[in-house]
């Protein structure tokens, strides 16, 4: 779908919005109270198998991974499917995303050059795209668009440095005009060079989407110290554990939540401790039966956490 179909998408699903009796959702999904824990999904193929393993997971809201859209998903009868599902279920999402188009490559030999809006090569392609899950995502009610936006140059004197800010600022403005907040999510880059992006940008929307692991895998920062710095920015969390890249082709290793190396209940503490409302969102980046029994896990781990924390 192109952007000028897709904004003729986006004005008559609203408009079928409006006139949808305001009982036909009335009863809505609950609030989120803070630190909420959802999970990251991808819809496209099974929307309603993905919606059901949220309640049999006992989570009420989720983070919607909607790359499978791109390519003529976004059809007319998407939102109300979806506004179906979030009220059959129970499910808030909190947050869309997006970071194709491709090639992508998730290791630091051809990431540089192929992940975010850092590439020229994919950089209108890649605006566009977030500028289409924004419209969807404010069609959903969603205040949130999150995604890579890749290996930023350490040294502002780089011309990819202000051509990445205008990216940025760009999709910033878009979102704004949807009443929204753009999120960089961590990862490719250390939280200082994120801070400078945030202060070069200067969008009152733009924020951050803390990935935990993330830090780790690309050898950027531990997530803990990232909170002094980036801590009053964060929007959002994956709440996702790691190792430290030992390759240097490669990133580190994506583990279990509890069986790597980040420190959750000091995250948690101090994001708290700053005023911290939104939601954690586990991610985990397997697939099939084995990745619902890890989330079962990890629901189990991070909620005694949590607890705690919340209780202090």
């Amino acid at each position: 779908m192109d952007r000028r179909s897709f904004l003729e998408f986006a004005a008559a699903a609203a408009a079928t919005a409006a006139v949808t009796p305001s009982s036909a959702f009335a009863a809505g999904p609950a609030p989120l109270k803070p630190f909420a824990l959802g999970l990251l999904i991808s819809p496209f193929g099974d929307p309603e198998g993905r919606f059901k393993v949220l309640q049999e997971l006992g989570l009420n809201n989720c983070f919607l991974s909607l790359d499978g859209y791109l390519k003529g998903g976004f059809t007319p009868d998407l939102v109300p499917q979806f506004k179906g599902l979030m009220e059959k279920y129970g499910v808030t999402p909190t947050t869309v995303e997006v970071v194709r188009p491709e090639p992508l490559v998730w290791n630091f030999k051809q990431g540089p050059s192929t992940i975010g809006l850092v590439p020229r090569a994919t950089r209108a392609a890649r605006i566009d795209a977030l500028k289409q899950a924004s419209d969807f995502g404010h069609a959903l009610g969603v205040g949130q668009v999150q995604s890579h936006c890749g290996f930023m140059p350490e040294d502002p004197a780089n011309p990819l440095w202000d051509e990445t800010v205008e990216a940025i600022r760009t999709v910033a403005k878009h979102c704004q005009g949807n009443g929204q907040h753009f999120l960089m999510e961590t990862g490719q880059e250390t939280p200082t060079t994120m801070s400078r992006m945030i202060h070069d940008v200067d969008m009152p929307n733009l924020a951050v989407g803390l990935d935990t692991a993330n830090l780790i895998l690309y050898g950027k920062a531990n997530p803990v110290d990232a909170v002094d710095i980036l801590g009053p920015h964060v929007r959002s969390i994956h709440a996702k554990d790691g190792k430290w890249p030992t390759d240097p082709m490669e990133l580190g290793q994506e583990v279990v939540i509890g069986q790597g190396l980040v420190n959750f209940r000091e995250v948690f503490t101090r994001l708290h401790k700053i005023g911290y409302t939104g939601a954690v969102t586990i991610e985990r980046e397997t697939s099939g039966p084995s990745q619902i029994e890890d989330v079962r896990k990890e629901k189990v781990y991070l909620e005694a956490i949590l607890r705690d924390v919340l209780a202090g």
